[in-house]
């Protein structure tokens, strides 16, 4: 029996320069594993949609297939477009067996990458000076989610031993500009900004906004397909895999373990 296929489930965009991220990453992915069926699907904004690519799949002969959030902010696989999403294939497709994995989430790994943005950030705007730094994150998370978020706003201010304020566009938290703020009373005046985002959408585009409107010196690029995420989407795709296989004749299915 062929892997399970693997289905990144990204957010959608109606901005080409967004969802060209999440091809960009498929195709990086399938290079990574071309013995893996590698696929997108969009949550929202544009197709192909969930149900659209399962249908494909399962035309092509796909008895399993792994469901991978690719949410930077979300830590739990169960909420509610997800949940409506899996509902709806396991209804159409009864006799295929599906996985969902983790989200993405806001993993260690990735500060190595948020970290590498900013120095080229930095290199670009000729900046030898920080003292405060920003974590921009895309919002939209859970509150495990969101406790990682503070947690790598730790670990990242413990590296660099400057003080760092995790900010989010969403409203649940502090935006930005506010985050800056946080650094300016504190003293600090050479704020930087890293950015947890996947792509420049509209809400990366504002936080970008913002900080230039408050003095940062420098702003990172989203962190787009780089080889960390490469690397993570493929060991959420494994972990999830594994509860596919069946052992002594019993099945455990992770969309309902």
């Amino acid at each position: 029996m062929p892997a399970p296929a693997l289905v990144m489930l990204a957010p959608g965009s109606s901005d080409s320069k967004v969802t060209q991220v999440a091809h960009e990453l498929r195709r990086e992915v399938q290079t990574a594993r071309p013995e893996i069926s590698v696929n997108t699907a969009f949550l929202a904004h544009c197709p192909p949609s969930g149900p659209q690519v399962v249908s494909q799949l399962v035309a092509r002969g796909h008895e399993e297939i792994v469901f991978v959030p690719m949410c930077l902010t979300r830590a739990a696989s169960t909420y509610e477009e997800l949940d409506v999403l899996v509902s709806r294939v396991r209804s159409a497709h009864p006799g295929t067996r599906f996985s969902v994995s983790e989200p993405v989430g806001p993993a260690g790994s990735l500060l190595s990458v948020v970290d590498l943005r900013l120095r080229t950030a930095l290199a670009h705007s000729r900046v030898l000076e920080v003292d405060g730094l920003v974590l921009s994150t895309e919002g939209g998370g859970d509150v495990r989610g969101a406790a990682l978020v503070a947690r790598r706003a730790r670990q990242w201010a413990s590296h660099h031993r400057v003080p760092v304020v995790a900010a989010c566009c969403d409203g649940s938290g502090p935006s930005t500009a506010q985050a800056i703020g946080i650094l300016r009373s504190q003293g600090r005046r050479h704020i930087a900004v890293g950015s947890l985002f996947l792509a420049a959408d509209a809400a990366y585009e504002e936080q970008v906004l913002q900080a230039r409107r408050a003095g940062a010196v420098a702003v990172a690029d989203p962190i787009g397909a780089h080889r960390e995420l490469i690397d993570l989407v493929l060991a959420r795709y494994a972990y999830a895999a594994m509860a596919l296989l069946e052992f002594e004749g019993e099945l455990v299915d992770a969309a309902t373990a």
